[in-house]
């Protein structure tokens, strides 16, 4: 069994699955299919109050992030959230909270700019890349483009000098441009980026009859199964990586924060995986359903992966529950020899357990979809992630590695 959590974290879905838009390759609109379409999909005053009170009162640490996504969490309303961040303050006891809020930005203009500024929200906004590459699959209703659409709500943010990163899903078109997706996101004045590879199986039979288009999570007795169109290349991811990753070593340390960079380097310290992904087991980062339910994961937001609901079990104790302890535990448990055995498993780990539905080489199941990306990726960043390592237990800053350069790597492959 894992260790059981001091803080975890809670992916809040107000909305639930609801979205103003239909981007082609979201496998969470699917969920409106899992509870009933006559009720509501807003998240009433009950459950509100009893997710900011348990919260609250189970994490023991000093500070507690309170995250808002969907759907689209804007379709609530500023009103909403205002009644948050009262409930937060009332129950905070003396205790830092914070709140991070993920966004398509259609939505925003003045009233939420000035209400997201005066309350600190950090604000996540989804953003493909310049407008073609945005705009290949996250469309409206209607089927038409957002891109336009999203840099109002950007400039929303620049105005009121909202606290503001990118999220990028990378999928099949996007990952095969990199560097015009790096150099676009600084343009727009990103200074944090997070790429989030795009993988999803197509369902089988029984699932589309339940009205799914995407496929459930893998279990070790899954069948290989076919990708959707929109899936990234494991090659192609791996490219993307390393391309950016050169540029970025060369002229943006310390100045470009790249998630996935950063938490590489606290891996190279010796430090836990900064992202649950990476760690040896999961199991601290569960889904908060509009009604109250509470799944294991955001992947995982399927009847067999319910926890329980918070108007009749109490938060922390589904979180540190046997079920969901099992659950992160598995991660661990299930993976192949061929993980096992490889040389930058101490770094992936396997990587999160959705993705894992392929066979290894000697037939074992369990291989990660991605496995060839990461294998990639991480062989390539080490002299660099050494070198920043050192300088970094040296008390220098890890962005010297810019004029010092990068042990090890040839003339051949760049300088730094």
């Amino acid at each position: 069994m894992s260790v059981l959590p001091d803080t975890f974290h809670v992916m809040a879905k107000p909305s639930g699955a609801i979205c103003n838009l239909d981007c082609k390759y979201c496998f969470y609109l699917d969920k409106e299919s899992l509870f009933d379409r006559g009720a509501s999909f807003r998240m009433s005053d009950a459950v509100l109050t009893a997710s900011v009170q348990q919260q609250i009162a189970a994490q023991r640490g000093p500070e507690i992030l309170f995250a808002w996504q969907g759907g689209e969490p804007t379709l609530m309303g500023v009103e909403f959230f205002e009644r948050a961040v009262a409930l937060q303050r009332r129950h905070a006891a003396g205790r830092t909270v914070q709140n991070a809020f993920q966004t398509n930005g259609v939505l925003l203009d003045d009233a939420w700019g000035e209400f997201l500024k005066r309350e600190n929200f950090l604000v996540g906004l989804s953003l493909d890349g310049p407008q073609p590459l945005h705009d290949r699959y996250r469309v409206d209703k209607g089927g038409k483009p957002t891109f336009d659409r999203v840099m109002r709500g950007l400039e929303v943010l620049k105005k009121h000098g909202v606290e503001f990163n990118t999220l990028t899903v990378v999928h099949r078109e996007n990952a095969r441009q990199p560097l015009e997706v790096y150099r676009f996101l600084k343009e727009i004045g990103s200074g944090f980026l997070q790429f989030i590879p795009l993988v999803e199986r197509r369902p089988a039979a029984e699932s589309v009859a339940r009205g799914l288009d995407h496929a459930p999570p893998p279990t070790p007795d899954t069948a290989e199964t076919e990708v959707t169109e929109w899936t990234v290349c494991a090659a192609d991811y791996g490219e993307f990586l390393v391309t950016i990753f050169d540029e970025w070593v060369r002229a943006d340390v310390g100045k470009t924060f790249v998630q996935l960079f950063d938490v590489s380097l606290g891996i190279w310290l010796g430090q836990p995986a900064g992202l649950c992904l990476f760690r040896e087991t999961c199991g601290d980062a569960v889904a908060l359903e509009h009604n109250g339910d509470v799944f294991s994961c955001d992947h995982f937001v399927y009847p067999g992966y319910q926890l329980g609901n918070l108007l009749n079990r109490n938060l922390g104790e589904l979180v540190r529950g046997p079920q969901q302890r099992a659950f992160g535990a598995a991660k661990a448990g299930t993976l192949p020899a061929f993980c096992r055995n490889c040389d930058v498993r101490f770094a992936c780990n396997g990587e999160c357990p959705k993705n894992r539905f392929l066979r290894t080489p000697e037939g074992e199941p369990g291989l990660n979809y991605l496995c060839a990306a990461y294998q990639r990726f991480f062989r390539h960043v080490d002299p660099a992630m050494r070198g920043m390592a050192w300088l970094a237990k040296n008390r220098r800053a890890p962005a010297e590695i810019m004029t010092l350069g990068v042990p090890g790597r040839t003339a051949a492959s760049g300088p730094c």
